[in-house]
C-alpha cells in the first residue's frame, strides 16, 4: 500500500481494541463496545489508505480494511460513487456504518404478519461522524445509497463476522422474495497493519 503507515496507526490501534474486546466479552455485548471506538476512528478521516478509497464507475466497493484470524470481526470500506446503491440486503450478523466522508442515506425494511416486504420509517440519512447499526434482533434489512449526485461518499463498516464470507440475502421488492448471495470483497489485499520497521529504526 502507498499511504504512510504512521497515517495508518488509527486504523491498527482501532483493530487492537476491538480484538481486546472480542477476546472478553460475548456477541451481544461486544457491538455495544465497538460503538465509542468507531465513533473515534471516524471523527478524523486522514487515515484510510487511497488504495481502499477509490471508486469504480458502475458499482460501489467494499474494501477490506482488516478481518480478525478466528473471523469474529471484519472492518470494511464502503465507497460509493455517484448515485450508487445496494440492492435490499440483510447481513445475518450486527454491524456498524460509521461515515468518514460525504454523505449515504438507507432505507430500512421488514415484514409484515403476511410476510410481505414493506418499508419501516423513512429514509435515514449519515453525514460525517454519524453511525449507524444493524442487527438480526434490532433490524437487519436495508437498501442504502450515495444521498450526493456529485461525489464519492466512503463509510466505515464494522461486523461481527468475517462480512465478505457471510451468506446472506437481497431481497425482491416487490415479491420479498430472498435470493442468497455472498458478497465478496473488491480486491484481494489489504492495508499491512503490522509493518512498523520505521518506527522501529527511528528509536535504535
Amino acid at each position: 500500500m502507498t499511504t504512510p503507515l504512521d497515517t495508518i496507526a488509527p486504523l491498527r490501534e482501532f483493530v487492537v481494541a476491538v480484538t481486546r474486546i472480542a477476546d472478553t466479552l460475548t456477541d451481544a455485548d461486544q457491538a455495544q463496545r465497538v460503538r465509542p471506538l468507531l465513533a473515534e476512528l471516524i471523527a478524523r478521516d486522514d487515515w484510510l489508505p487511497e488504495d481502499c478509497a477509490q471508486p469504480h464507475p458502475d458499482f460501489y466497493q467494499q474494501y477490506l480494511l482488516h478481518c480478525d484470524p478466528l473471523e469474529r470481526f471484519s472492518v470494511v470500506s464502503f465507497v460509493w460513487g455517484p448515485g450508487q446503491r445496494t440492492p435490499i440486503h440483510d447481513h445475518g450478523v450486527w454491524g456498524w456504518i460509521g461515515m468518514l466522508r460525504g454523505s449515504e442515506r438507507a432505507q430500512r425494511y421488514g415484514f409484515d404478519t403476511s410476510h410481505k416486504l414493506i418499508t419501516q420509517g423513512d429514509y435515514e440519512v449519515l453525514n460525517p461522524g454519524q453511525l449507524d447499526f444493524v442487527s438480526p434482533a434490532t433490524g437487519d434489512i436495508h437498501v442504502v445509497e450515495n444521498s450526493l449526485a456529485d461525489q464519492v461518499s466512503i463509510s466505515i463498516h464494522v461486523y461481527g463476522a468475517n462480512i465478505g464470507a457471510v451468506r446472506r440475502h437481497v431481497f425482491d421488492a416487490a415479491t420479498g422474495a430472498a435470493k442468497p448471495f455472498v458478497s465478496g470483497y473488491s480486491r484481494s489485499d489489504v492495508p499491512n497493519l503490522w509493518d512498523r520497521a520505521h518506527a522501529v529504526r527511528a528509536t535504535a
